[in-house]
């Protein structure tokens, strides 16, 4: 039942008036933190002491690991910032139109290059986020040195004195609330794996009985996969990377992920006709058993290599199997083909069983490193010139604009209006939807407009003392941090919590009268409604350009693969697609459901074909495949090679291929007596069988000129194409 009125108020507000202790503990730390720096800053007299308060909001994260990562890598973007903001003012001190030509450009560069950083496109992503300290550093060194050009080395020097005491303090102060870290940070890799681990396992567990819905629980799973993959290298970092437990955490998340990759592999064979019989299910319930049971004797007291023992075994079972049937006279074609079947799902359950055994491997070794482990797993990034030219440009222009209003209007506050434009575009370009940021950014800054103008005008007018300032403003911040902790308030606190002590300005020489506060307050609002406007009606965000993007490089990489060119690895074509499927769920925004599940079941589908491909590859260059069964790979892979999906004979073509190599292969397999080439030839019919079921199953997606493409067609025409 929903609730409203007074009741469902008070209820969001539970952040405020019941927070996690946790959090709770977060937010009164950084407060401490903050108003410690800016004690310091006016102690030494610095003349905008509020950037140290700034700086330690911008770097404290709740654990000790993301706020080392952000530290660090803020400070290498205030050294780039810096240097960068010198040489600009240095070399245009009197022509307005060229700094701010230059100035946009540099901010276009900085986000051109974080687009490009490792990892995914969000906030919590500290490469990236090196990149907008950068921005943001040079903006404010920029313009403030624009007006004195002649001190341009000493504001300089005060920005960063600003900024790497507040990265110090934060750093330093976090550090004594982090006791036991080593091992806290341990467990919590241990955690992640397990908690990912169980519902794969239940997943699939679902898959091996033929239940309904098991897909749409594997499709939630990749999600989880890409969020703790993201903070094992927060971990990493408290860990001091003193081995390569990371490495291994990271890896045994991907095993993860190519594990339910071979299970929808599984879950369409067992689709086929003839391809399940009584001695199948049997198998299945065993195996599904054994799979549930796991999750409960890894926090128990067996060891992995016992474990991975029984895996094994229960891998040789199914090998044993698919020989005894080899031994086995047949007495029709029927009941030949049935056998070859059961070898083929026997084969996709040996290599279900090997990619678990290869995640538990990792697992073990990111619990117990060795000393002399060189073991090495890296973020992967996907990102394209594409979307770094139309980031670069995006910011580009916005700060380009914002210069030309200054220059047109020759406004007083025009600097001050520049600079929180210059903020805005170094924070969200680099996000996919920069509107939607800007939008909740928005909101935090004017509730700091709001808290600012309370304090300055009504609760410290008359305070002359540090000690009224901070508590007055340490309320304030106090409330901030707390919103930080609360999800849906987390980016509008994040602009609350930024903005604050700037609108504040607190100085040794003066207090923020009424004009002041305003001419602060108002260049900060109307930068923040231009940034968002801009972002609304420059290089939009296009949900359906984003998809048909996607599509085209998924089709690419098909007969990339398939030709060779590509070095490709089952690892990376699993996380590409993962990052492919995890970045559609969370920009889809109010796109018809419909829709996204078609594309979201294609790159689902395009994954298992690639990896089909690879397996096809490695197969060809066995030399003991000859014959008529090299000849109908290579004819796959030969029309493979050419299918883009742009036009229908490319696609029918590459399909009535598929068909055809399996024809020829399941001849061969007849008439062959050997075991271990059989292995093969089943191996081989295994991925052809698989592809070809994609390709025609999600013919809407692999043809591209179907008609779902289009976003005016109607839902009921979406769910009828399948």
């Amino acid at each position: 039942m929903i609730q409203t009125g007074p009741v469902a108020l008070i209820r969001k507000l539970r952040w405020l008036y019941a927070p996690d202790p946790v959090m709770a503990g977060y937010a009164l730390r950084t407060t401490f933190t903050s108003l410690l720096a800016l004690g310091i800053a006016l102690r030494m007299e610095l003349g905008s002491p509020q950037w140290a308060a700034l700086t330690v909001w911008m770097v404290a994260q709740g654990t000790r690991g993301r706020s080392l990562a952000k530290a660090k890598w803020h400070l290498f973007g205030m050294v780039v910032g810096v240097i960068s903001g010198i040489i600009l003012v240095a070399s245009f001190p009197q022509s307005p139109l060229m700094f701010i030509l230059l100035l946009a450009g540099g901010i276009g560069a900085f986000c051109m290059i974080g687009t490009f950083m490792p990892g995914p496109a969000s906030m919590t992503n500290y490469r990236i986020h090196g990149m907008r300290a950068s921005g943001f550093t040079y903006a404010i060194v920029s313009l403030d040195g624009i007006a004195d050009p002649h001190h341009i080395f000493a504001i300089a020097m005060a920005r960063a004195t600003y900024i790497l005491l507040g990265i110090v303090l934060e750093a330093s102060i976090s550090g004594l609330f982090q006791l036991g870290l080593t091992k806290r940070t341990r467990h919590q890799l241990a955690s992640t794996f397990e908690d990912t681990l169980k519902p794969a396992l239940t997943a699939i567990a679902d898959i091996l009985i033929g239940k309904e819905g098991a897909m749409q629980n594997v499709q939630g799973i990749f999600t989880q996969i890409t969020t703790l993959g993201d903070q094992v290298e927060f971990a990493e970092v408290e860990l001091g990377r003193r081995d390569h437990a990371g490495d291994h955490a990271r890896a045994a998340l991907a095993d993860i992920a190519v594990l339910l990759a071979r299970a929808l592999d599984l879950a369409t064979l067992m689709r086929l006709p003839l391809s399940q019989d009584d001695m199948f299910h049997q198998e299945a319930e065993a195996i599904r058993d054994v799979f549930l049971k796991l999750p409960a004797r890894l926090e128990g007291t067996e060891t992995m290599s016992v474990l991975l023992a029984d895996l094994l075994a229960l891998r040789r079972q199914c090998r044993q199997k698919v020989v005894i049937d080899f031994n086995t006279a047949q007495p029709d074609d029927a009941a030949r083909e049935a056998v070859l079947r059961h070898g083929m799902l026997q084969q996709a359950l040996v290599e279900l069983i090997d990619a678990l055994r290869m995640a538990l491997s990792q697992f073990e070794a990111s619990r117990h490193p060795e000393a002399h482990d060189h073991f090495h797993a890296p973020i992967r990034s996907y990102r394209d010139w594409q979307q770094a030219i139309t980031n670069s440009l995006r910011s580009s222009v916005t700060v380009f604009g914002a210069g030309l209003i200054w220059i047109c209007t020759a406004w007083p506050s025009g600097l001050t209006f520049i600079m929180f434009v210059c903020i805005v575009c170094s924070l969200f370009s680099t996000l996919e939807r920069p509107a939607l940021a800007t939008q909740a950014f928005l909101r935090g800054a004017c509730c700091a407009v709001v808290a600012a103008g309370i304090l300055n005008l009504a609760l410290m007018g008359k305070s002359t003392t540090f000690e009224m300032l901070g508590m007055w403003s340490g309320l304030a911040m106090m409330i901030g941090g707390l919103a930080f902790a609360y999800p849906p308030l987390t980016l509008p606190a994040v602009s609350y919590n930024l903005f604050l002590p700037i609108l504040i300005g607190p100085s040794n020489q003066a207090k923020t009268d009424e004009i002041t506060y305003f001419n602060t307050a108002m260049p900060l609002v109307l930068g923040l409604l231009y940034a968002s406007w801009m972002y609304r009606v420059f290089l939009p965000y296009d949900p359906a350009h984003q998809r048909w993007t996607m599509r085209e490089n998924i089709l690419r990489d098909l007969h990339r693969i398939a030709d060779g060119s590509a070095r490709e690895t089952v690892d990376s074509v699993v996380s590409r697609n993962v990052d492919r499927f995890v970045r559609l769920m969370t920009n889809s925004g109010s796109t018809p459901s419909p829709v996204i599940q078609a594309y979201l079941t294609g790159i689902l589908s395009g994954m298992r074909v690639m990896l089909n491909l690879l397996r096809l590859q490695a197969i060809r260059r066995d030399t003991r495949l000859v014959g008529e069964a090299s000849k109908a790979l290579s004819l796959v892979m030969g029309r493979m090679s050419h299918f883009s999906g742009r036009y229908h004979g490319h696609y029918g073509r590459t399909l009535r291929a598929t068909k055809l190599a399996i024809l020829h292969l399941r001849t061969c397999e007849r008439n062959e007596s050997r075991p271990r080439e059989r292995f093969i030839l089943i191996a081989a019919l295994t991925s052809l069988d698989v592809i070809a079921t994609e390709l025609d199953t999600n013919r809407v997606f692999f043809d591209a000129n179907s008609p779902y493409l289009d976003p005016s067609v109607r839902s009921e025409e979406l769910e009828s194409t399948g």
